[in-house]
């Protein structure tokens, strides 16, 4: 496919986006399914090109003076790609499978398209009804926050313990070019192409022997707040397909007991698999059985829990750029409902003298500061650690720079950390 058939489906694969509300991930899969002679390399291109345009959505919206799937794509290809206008309306017009070439008003806008007097949400990408709930977090700043969560996320890597060090993995990925990432000891960072894809690293020997994840450094530094150390008795309370079990397991060194629940027993189902390969000996998997409570034996005995809880994946948009399209007030709501019934599910687990971590990949205090506050109503025998103190207790306090306002967590985010956006607190049970 020439790269003029590539925006074409591009166009295709965003309609349907837009008038379905279909997710983006689901769309590129039906697009691949029905235009069979489309190969891997040509997915890809498409795919990236449908994420540039909806990563900056409004930006490239009020720049082209239109929101349609046309005006995104060529949108994209003028202001994130560069194109060239004459050399672009050529490539249209060379072939059927492409585009109409862009019509006056469109090269106008391509032209000379700006952002001048453009509101926050616009410049920031994210919707206006955000503005509110971003301005409270990062105040003028909001604008340059959104902006940086629409842009194209790194390939970050954790390195296993269990299976080597960190020089290993970069001898091993060497012809990825690979480097290590700035904040996480364990983490290793492999350039995008220039199309923004990421090679395969899952065919990599060093990944299907389990010596590297895949993992942004913020969810690296997570566990490392988190501090587990080997011999503890540790639940993870929301464990998803088990990425922060695992390199909680590596922290321990396999020693001690770490337990892994979620409420969804389907999201655990890749943990066995994952945890074989990485070596891991100290897990218990603790699947949802009906009414059961099945952490019950565990109550008062935890020395650390971890909640990496539910949220509206607010800090993810850069890998997840339709989500924030897609998200809703009531989606919002039902999250925060969410984050409170898991912490009043670990609060009993934990033991005197123990820990709750607290973790979001979203930056909205209403999903953060908010609801640790709740908390520490109901649960008064709970108190929020100092994220300085968190940091030096993980042995790493250059981490106390990226507090937040209240000095009692952790938010990174692109802008901040250049990382996915986190929220980590550490709370004590007195």
């Amino acid at each position: 496919m020439t790269p003029a058939a590539h925006a074409l489906a591009a166009i295709e694969v965003l309609t349907e986006i837009v008038e379905r509300h279909r997710p983006v991930a689901q769309s590129l899969k039906d697009w691949g399914g029905a235009h069979r002679f489309a190969g891997s390399g040509d997915r890809a291109r498409i795919a990236s090109l449908v994420y540039d345009a909806l990563r900056a959505r409004s930006s490239l919206a009020w720049r082209m003076g239109a929101d349609s799937p046309r005006a995104l794509v060529l949108g994209a290809l003028a202001f994130i790609r560069g194109a060239e206008l004459d050399a672009l309306g050529a490539s249209f017009a060379a072939t059927p499978h492409a585009p109409a070439p862009p019509f006056e008003a469109e090269r106008a806008a391509m032209a000379t398209g700006s952002l001048d007097g453009a509101p926050a949400h616009v410049r920031g990408d994210y919707p206006d009804w955000l503005d509110a709930p971003l301005a409270r977090v990062f105040g003028d700043a909001r604008a340059e926050e959104g902006a940086a969560l629409s842009q194209r996320a790194p390939l970050d890597l954790r390195v296993n313990a269990l299976k080597g060090d960190r020089e290993k993995a970069l001898r091993s990925l060497a012809h990825l070019k690979a480097e290590v990432t700035p904040l996480s000891p364990f983490g290793v960072r492999v350039p995008l192409t220039d199309d923004g894809r990421g090679p395969p690293v899952q065919a990599e020997p060093a990944y299907q022997k389990g010596l590297v994840e895949v993992q942004d450094e913020g969810s690296q530094i997570a566990v490392m707040i988190a501090a587990a150390a080997p011999g503890e008795q540790v639940v993870d309370l929301c464990a998803g397909a088990g990425g922060k079990t695992l390199a909680l397991a590596a922290a321990m060194n396999n020693r001690g007991q770490i337990y892994a629940h979620d409420s969804d027993i389907r999201r655990l189902s890749p943990l066995n698999e994952r945890a074989t390969r990485a070596g891991v000996r100290n897990l218990q998997i603790r699947s949802p059985r009906g009414e059961a409570n099945v952490l019950a034996d565990l109550e008062g005995k935890a020395d650390l829990v971890l909640v990496d809880a539910p949220c509206t994946g607010a800090g993810t948009w850069r890998r997840n750029p339709d989500a924030k399209w897609r998200m809703r007030p009531t989606s919002l709501e039902q999250r925060m409902l969410e984050q409170d019934a898991a912490l009043d599910v670990a609060a009993p687990l934990v033991r005197p003298g123990g820990r709750l971590v607290y973790v979001t990949c979203s930056l909205l205090m209403e999903e953060n500061e908010d609801r640790l506050a709740a908390f520490i109503a109901r649960h008064p025998e709970f108190r929020s650690a100092r994220a300085v103190e968190a940091a030096v207790g993980a042995g790493a306090p250059v981490l106390g720079a990226y507090a937040n306002a209240a000095g009692d967590a952790l938010l990174l985010s692109p802008k901040r950390s250049n990382t996915d956006g986190f929220f980590i607190a550490t709370l004590r049970r007195t």
